[in-house]
């Protein structure tokens, strides 16, 4: 049923969001600044960036390149490269893991100046070549597999992925503005190998996926 497959797509891409928003990085960086200068309501702000930048590209990529995504051996190529990506991910994640602290990343931080916090997490997230090759690669595949379930695809996808970045980033602004540690390091850490885990699963299945569209593809030629 349609219903059970938008399910499916908004809970995995809620997964595959939260592995990478809780992951350190530039954003995590922005909103615990934001936070700290300017109280709880920031890191909310900081996802609303976020995400408004997000969906400029879910539109360009489901209704400006869709002839594009669905040409050839592209959804293949998209697949492979996809699922290369979150191996990649997944085991930097995996390795990384038991050296991570979220209480040092958020001690380290300075407040510093910024044009505020919708902005900051616009240029954030645009400034990071990661985000940009996620979405060149897993958002693309992503993006292919929302449009064979219509608009409703599309935005299944699209919540379950600022839904992921919403969560987190409104926890640590919790913790944040109020001092209190929710999250011990143990935690934090075996949280970050169950994205790992989840990551390394998901790109395997990315690859088997686009090898098959591939070899049907070639097949067909």
């Amino acid at each position: 049923m349609i219903i059970d497959a938008l399910a499916l797509l908004f809970l995995t891409s809620f997964m595959v969001g939260f592995s990478g928003a809780a992951t350190p990085g530039p954003l995590l960086m922005v909103n615990i600044t934001e936070v700290a200068r300017r109280g709880f309501w920031a890191g909310p702000a900081v996802a609303l960036g976020h995400s408004l930048l997000e969906l400029v590209t879910v539109v360009l990529l489901a209704f400006g390149l869709s002839p594009l995504l669905s040409a050839g051996v592209v959804p293949g190529l998209v697949g492979v490269l996809g699922g290369a990506f979150l191996i990649w991910i997944g085991q930097k994640t995996l390795r990384g893991a038991p050296r991570l602290s979220l209480a040092a990343e958020i001690a380290a931080v300075r407040p510093g100046i910024t044009a505020g916090p919708v902005l900051a997490g616009v240029t954030a997230s645009i400034s990071n070549p990661y985000w940009l090759v996620w979405w060149a690669t897993v958002g693309a595949g992503f993006t292919f597999t929302a449009l064979a379930l219509g608009l409703l695809g599309i935005v299944a996808f699209y919540l379950g992925h600022i839904s992921a970045d919403f969560v987190w980033y409104t926890f640590v602004a919790g913790i944040v503005a109020t001092g209190r540690r929710y999250m011990t390091d143990p935690v934090y850490r075996g949280l970050l190998v169950a994205c790992a885990v989840f990551l390394l699963a998901l790109g395997l299945f990315f690859i088997l996926s686009g090898l098959g569209a591939l070899v049907g593809v070639s097949l067909l030629g």
